[in-house]
């Protein structure tokens, strides 16, 4: 082995960042708790705080959770890889194809906003609207979504720990949840956005410096012309097969085409199935939800463009220099070549900075998923099926325990596909044939009132075998009836089973829908969980909040009695009182706007701007690859002053109030603590 082969980083960095670092940032987020308890009036020892962060964070710091938690392994490992092996249409791909549901999913939450305000997960919606088996069949579908999301932040994180430093992959597997575990536990979703915040900001700074390195101060490149220089002669060497001329520098890419196709509809599947998405638009103020899904997704994809248009192409371009790394194909599917140029580029400084800025993306993304986790077994599986009516302590104990199961069940999780041979690349390939099918079942449930329930339980079933079945029988016709992870992982196996997911599953809910369509008003949604919210305490009297809560019970009763069942009866719904942030016809208006501008934005990135450059094989010239990487420098900068700086503007009533009783404590002990007089500042 050469020395280029062997870790860069000794051992012990690699156990000091996984312990260390999330040590250090669980102490951070404890004490960041602390000060949000003393000095604001949210505190997470209450469940709704803990769970939803009492649905009231501004656009700017959600959007910020939206991009850390979307910012998985995946984001800056195989972006990088499908650049090493596509060329610049990879990252292209990898950026828009996963965008554009963050985009869409602005309608979904619109909608939440306006026909489940009060709701704390999307299967309450299912179970709530459609019945016991429903819920039951779709949470099957949620809860293999965390999995397979946390799968690979612990595939992708362990592989490149163990690559750079040598550190054990089990011990990562393990070590890797368990700082962010205990500050999730401590803090809930506030902490979780906090962290999110922290992480994104230090993500876009690291991202910068790899960038201006690259492209600017590089002895080895420091320049998009000696980039392209660099990728012409690898490409004369080693050609790209389906792309135009055997190109790096061109968007006419059969194999990256192939990718972006799979890339969308896998990561439709997990937005619009994982909870942590949800759990954000749950936790924003419903004025602003729609802004802060379309902020977070376009602040999103600077990030996997820029990073692999910078490490991934220069992964390429360092091909035969002495200090880079020979990448076989198993280490281009564990998302190594971006590891590979930081170390090459930088040495052990590139290295380690890469490592720290992996690390603080698993860790972002995990925490998101541990809240979203515990919320569903919480909600979903203790207070529906074993105690509903679980006391506000004994919610509070089992979302506490959740959080801590789960992340046992992540270690697990990655252990697993790691000794079976599944990698990363793998595992982001195939996460759309097995959930691909509920896609359009679930976002017609929460948005459409004619949505047919067993058509829609119909679709995602039959699809989720038609995908399975389309993925086996491809993998054994195109490699004479060879089935391992090897030969099922290429890139047309893996388009048939994500295709015929996706598509069977839409085509089955919507005819079904259109042919025998219901008429569902959403009322007995919008009363879920109403009395648990506070302003609704104040706003009835006791008498009437107790007759209520014995008729929502009795109706809970009905419902779980039949699968038929699917609403209550309408005199047994809780009265809603009218809430002031819930206008609808501004919620309404906001749903609108979102279609629209979500629409618009997909058909620019997936349609507008890719495939004239594909039919046209354009090959990038000196100018236009300067310009491509111009481009995507100034997007970088816009992102991070979106949601680095716009959430501390946004939030700077709130700071004033948290400096101003820190700076009472220090002067008189005792005298800061925050006090209710009235209407909070919210974080």
């Amino acid at each position: 082995m050469s020395s280029a082969d062997q870790p860069v980083l000794p051992q012990g960095a690699g156990y000091g960042v996984v312990v260390g670092i999330g040590l250090f940032f669980s102490a951070l987020m404890i004490g960041l708790t602390a000060v949000q308890a003393r000095y604001t009036s949210f505190s997470p020892k209450n469940s709704e705080e803990f769970s939803s962060a009492s649905r009231s964070v501004k656009p700017g710091l959600i959007a910020s959770g939206i991009v850390s938690a979307w910012t998985w392994a995946a984001t800056l490992l195989q972006s990088s890889a499908v650049a090493y092996k596509y060329g610049i249409s990879g990252p292209w791909w990898y950026g828009a194809g996963a965008t554009v549901q963050v985009l869409l999913f602005a309608q979904l939450a619109a909608k939440l906003k306006l026909n489940a305000p009060y709701a704390h997960t999307w299967l309450e919606i299912v179970g709530t609207r459609w019945g016991k088996a429903a819920h039951l069949i779709f949470m099957f579908f949620g809860l293999a979504t965390n999995i397979i999301v946390s799968s690979m932040l612990i595939l992708g994180g362990s592989a490149t720990v163990t690559d750079l430093t040598g550190m054990s992959t089990i011990a990562a597997c393990f070590l890797i949840p368990l700082g962010v575990a205990i500050y999730v536990v401590v803090g809930g979703m506030r902490a979780t956005l906090l962290c999110d915040y922290t992480h994104t900001s230090v993500l876009f700074a690291i991202i910068l410096t790899f960038v201006f390195t690259v492209y600017a101060t590089s002895p080895k490149i420091g320049s998009p012309t000696k980039m392209h220089e660099l990728l012409a002669t690898a490409a004369s060497l080693r050609p790209v097969p389906g792309n135009a001329h055997g190109s790096y520098m061109t968007m006419r890419s059969k194999n990256g085409l192939i990718f972006g196709v799979i890339n969308v509809i896998g990561n439709f599947a997990t937005v619009f199935q994982d909870q942590a998405y949800w759990q954000r638009a749950i936790a924003s103020k419903p004025a602003s939800t729609v802004k802060a899904y379309l902020l977070g997704g376009l602040a999103w994809f600077a990030i996997p463009f820029v990073f692999a248009t910078t490490l991934g192409l220069a992964a390429v371009a360092l091909t035969g220099d002495p200090a880079m790394r020979t990448l076989s194909p198993a280490d281009v599917s564990a998302g190594l070549p971006a590891s590979a140029a930081a170390a090459a580029l930088l040495g052990k400084s590139g290295a380690a900075v890469l490592l720290v800025l992996l690390f603080l993306a698993v860790t972002s993304a995990t925490s998101a998923e541990l809240i979203a986790v515990s919320s569903i077994l919480t909600y979903d599986v203790y207070k529906k099926y074993f105690n509903p009516h679980a006391t506000e302590a004994q919610v509070l104990k089992v979302s506490h325990a959740m959080v801590a199961f789960f992340a046992v069940c992540m270690g697990l999780a990655g252990m697993i596909f790691y000794f079976i041979g599944v990698s990363m690349g793998w595992l982001y390939t195939f996460m759309g044939v097995i959930l691909g099918s509920a896609v359009v079942p679930i976002a017609l449930c929460v948005t459409w009132s004619k949505a047919n329930k067993w058509g829609c339980l119909a679709g995602a079933i039959v699809g989720f075998a038609a995908g399975i079945i389309a993925w086996l029988v491809t993998t054994s016709t195109l490699n004479g009836g060879v089935i391992n992870v090897t030969t099922s992982g290429g890139d047309y196996e893996m388009l048939a089973g994500n295709l015929a997911s996706i598509g069977v599953g839409g085509i089955i809910a919507t005819v079904t829908s259109c042919i025998w369509p219901e008429d569902f008003d959403f009322n007995s949604t919008r009363a879920l969980n109403v009395s648990t919210q506070p302003h609704m305490a104040h706003t009835k009297g006791t008498d009437l909040d107790s007759k209520q809560d014995e008729k929502r019970d009795s109706a809970d009763e009905k419902r779980n009695s039949s699968d038929i069942q699917s609403v209550a009866i309408e005199d047994e719904e809780p009265i809603v009182e009218p809430d002031p942030d819930l206008d609808p016809v501004a919620l309404d208006k906001a749903f609108q706007f979102a279609a629209w501008s979500s629409l618009i934005l997909t058909i620019v990135m997936l349609i507008v701007i890719p495939f004239p450059l594909f039919f046209a094989s354009t090959i990038f010239g000196v100018r236009g690859l300067t310009a491509w990487v111009v481009i995507g420098i100034i997007w970088c900068f816009i992102s991070a002053f979106s949601v680095v700086l716009y959430p501390l503007w946004e939030s700077r009533t709130a700071l004033k109030q948290i400096l101003k009783g820190l700076l009472k404590d220090i002067f008189a002990k005792g005298s800061g603590k925050y006090h209710e007089k009235g209407p909070s500042s919210h974080v």
